[in-house]
C-alpha cells in the first residue's frame, strides 16, 4: 500500500473520525490543520458567498456557499487519492507531501472567487480581474500561507500552481488532473450539490462510486483516466453536465438575470474599483451596486435583480444554431464592447420599426462564449493489463452528441431580453432576426 494512507486527513476519512457535515449526508474530516485552515479569513469569506450567484432568483433553494462546496471538494479529494494509491504507477510518482498539497489545494481552490465573479468575468473586461489571477496572492500572503508553511510543511506556490494547472513536474501534472479535468473532484462535487441544492434530479444521476472504483491514470501515466467499467459512469457524467447546463445554468431566466447584471456593471463601469469589488461578498455587493447605480440608466436593471421587488427582463428572442444559424454565427463569441453596441443599434432599429422608443442602454443581447462547457477528453483503459487506450469520444456517440451538436446548437442560444414592457411588443416583430443580422453587421 502507498505511503499516501499517512496523511492526517486520509487516516481519518478511513477511520470515520467526526467532522463537517455536508449535504446530503457526508462527513468531512477535520484534523488540526484542516481546522487552521478553515478558521483564516479568506475561507470565512466563502461562507458569505453563494456557489450558484443569481440562479437562487430562479431555483429559490440554491443559496448553498462556496465554502460547502470547497468541502465537499476537500473531502472527494481524499476519496481519489484513496482510490489511486492503489495504483503502482501512482503511488510511485506521488509522495506524502505531494498528496499533502492536493488535499490543501482543494479545500483552498476557491478562495479567489468574488461575488458574482462568473457572470462578470465572463465580459473580458480588463477592469474586472480573473479570479484566478488573485490566487497566488492569497496563498502566499497572510493567514493562509502562514498555515500551510507551518502546519502543512508545504509551499503556497506549490498549491497555487496545482490550482492553476501550471505544474511541469510529473506529480504535479497528476494531481491537477484531478483538480481540473474531465473527471475531477470540482465538477463531481458541484454537479451533485447544485443538483442536490436547486431542487433537480439531473446533478445525481450519475455512478459516483462507479467513477471513483474506476480511476487509474492515462496511458502515458501523467493524467487521470478510467478503465473500462466506468464508462458508462462517465457517459452518465457527461449528461448530467449537459442537463445542468440546460436546465439550470443556461435556464433562460437565468440567462436574464445574467444579462442584467452584465449590462448593469457594463454602464456604471468608469465607477469601478477593481480591488475593492473584489473584496465584497454576495450581499455587500448588491448594496455597492443599488447605490452606484441609483439615478443612472442601470438603476432598474439592479433594483429588478437586488431591491425589494423582484423585476426580471422578459425573453423577446431566442435563437439557436440549428434553426438561426446566421443569427447564431454573427453573435456567439462576440467581445462584450460589441454586443453592447450591436444591442445599441438593434434599440434603434426596433423604435424605428416599432413606433414608440426602446431604450438602448436596458435592451440587452445575451450570445454565448465560445468555450464548450462540456467538453470531455478522457482516456479509458480497454484491459486491465493497460492494453488498449481508447477516447471516451470514440467510443460514445452519446458523448460526441451531447458535447457538440446538442450543447453548441441547442442549448448556448442568442436571446434578446428587454423590461417587460417592451419585450411582447418586440417577441411581436416578425423579421427581428434581420435586424439582428443588420445590427451584428453595421
Amino acid at each position: 500500500m502507498s505511503t499516501i494512507c499517512t496523511i492526517p486527513e486520509l487516516a481519518a476519512l478511513d477511520a470515520g473520525t467526526a467532522g463537517a457535515r455536508l449535504p446530503p449526508g457526508d462527513t468531512a474530516p477535520l484534523t488540526p490543520r484542516v481546522r487552521a485552515l478553515l478558521d483564516t479569513p479568506p475561507l470565512r469569506r466563502l461562507a458569505r458567498i453563494s456557489q450558484l450567484g443569481l440562479v437562487a432568483l430562479v431555483y429559490p433553494g440554491a443559496v448553498h456557499t462556496r465554502l460547502e462546496h470547497s468541502l465537499g471538494v476537500y473531502r472527494l479529494a481524499l476519496e481519489f487519492l484513496r482510490r489511486l494509491q492503489r495504483d503502482e504507477r501512482f503511488a510511485a510518482a506521488v509522495s506524502p507531501d505531494d498528496a499533502g498539497a492536493f488535499v490543501a489545494a482543494a479545500l483552498l481552490h476557491d478562495v479567489g472567487h468574488w461575488a458574482y465573479c462568473h457572470p462578470l468575468e465572463d465580459m473580458g473586461l480588463p477592469e474586472l480581474p480573473r479570479h484566478e489571477s488573485l490566487l497566488e496572492g492569497i496563498l502566499s500572503e497572510g493567514a493562509i500561507g502562514d498555515v500551510l508553511r507551518a502546519q502543512w510543511r508545504v509551499s503556497p506556490e506549490r498549491v497555487a500552481t496545482l490550482v492553476a494547472g501550471t505544474a511541469t513536474d510529473r506529480a504535479g501534472r497528476i494531481l491537477q488532473s484531478l483538480l481540473s479535468g474531465p473527471i475531477d473532484v470540482d465538477k463531481m462535487d458541484y454537479l451533485a450539490r447544485d443538483s442536490l441544492h436547486a431542487g433537480v434530479p439531473y446533478g445525481r444521476h450519475f455512478d459516483r462510486d462507479r467513477l471513483l472504483a474506476s480511476l487509474c491514470l492515462d496511458e502515458a501515466g501523467e493524467a487521470v483516466a478510467i478503465t473500462a467499467k466506468g464508462r458508462t459512469a462517465a457517459e452518465l457524467m457527461v449528461f448530467a453536465r449537459y442537463v445542468m447546463f440546460s436546465e439550470v445554468y443556461w435556464h433562460h431566466t437565468v440567462r436574464a438575470a445574467t444579462a442584467m447584471l452584465q449590462r448593469a456593471v457594463w454602464l456604471v463601469q468608469p465607477a469601478i474599483e477593481p480591488a475593492m469589488l473584489t473584496r465584497h461578498d454576495d450581499h455587500s455587493f448588491a448594496a455597492w451596486l443599488l447605490e452606484i447605480t441609483a439615478g443612472t440608466p442601470a438603476e432598474p436593471l439592479a433594483a429588478g435583480l437586488f431591491g425589494p421587488v423582484r423585476r426580471l427582463w422578459k425573453r423577446a428572442g431566442s435563437f439557436d444554431a440549428s434553426e438561426h444559424p446566421a443569427v447564431h454565427a454573427a453573435l456567439a463569441g462576440r467581445p462584450y464592447p460589441e454586443m453592447a453596441a450591436i444591442s445599441a443599434r438593434l434599440a434603434d432599429a426596433l423604435s424605428s420599426r416599432l413606433g414608440r422608443p426602446v431604450d438602448p442602454a436596458t435592451l440587452i443581447i445575451d450570445a454565448p462564449p465560445v468555450e464548450r462547457e462540456v467538453e470531455f477528453r478522457l482516456q479509458v483503459r480497454m484491459s486491465a493489463g493497460g492494453d488498449g487506450w481508447r477516447t471516451l469520444a470514440e467510443l460514445s456517440p452519446v458523448v460526441r452528441s451531447l458535447a457538440h451538436e446538442q450543447f453548441d446548437s441547442l442549448v448556448k442560444r442568442v436571446r434578446v431580453f428587454a423590461a417587460a414592457a417592451d419585450a411582447e411588443a418586440i417577441a411581436a416583430c416578425s423579421d427581428l432576426p434581420k435586424l439582428l443580422l443588420a445590427a451584428s453587421a453595421a
